[in-house]
């Protein structure tokens, strides 16, 4: 699947709020975000630009996928299909 190119760093933030992740602080232009799954935490940081570069947005998902288990493509499929 094509990974969105003007995805924001707050909208993916707010997209992955459906898989259990919760904003936990931000410090400067980051946001930290923590998830609890299967007892154990999951923290992964999203640069909060106006648009993520293709790169940066693939490795939090790869990253995303991997702790929930699945795979990128089925990830990026359910974030942003409409």
């Amino acid at each position: 699947m094509r990974l969105p190119r003007d995805l924001s760093g707050t909208e993916l933030a707010s997209l992955l709020r459906r898989y259990g992740y919760k904003t936990t602080r931000q410090t400067g232009s980051h946001i930290r975000l923590t998830s609890t799954q299967k007892d154990v935490e999951h923290h992964i940081t999203v640069p909060a630009h106006k648009i993520l570069k293709v790169g940066t947005l693939s490795d939090i998902l790869a990253d995303v996928a991997s702790c929930l288990e699945m795979s990128k493509d089925e990830l990026a499929g359910s974030l942003f299909e409409k």
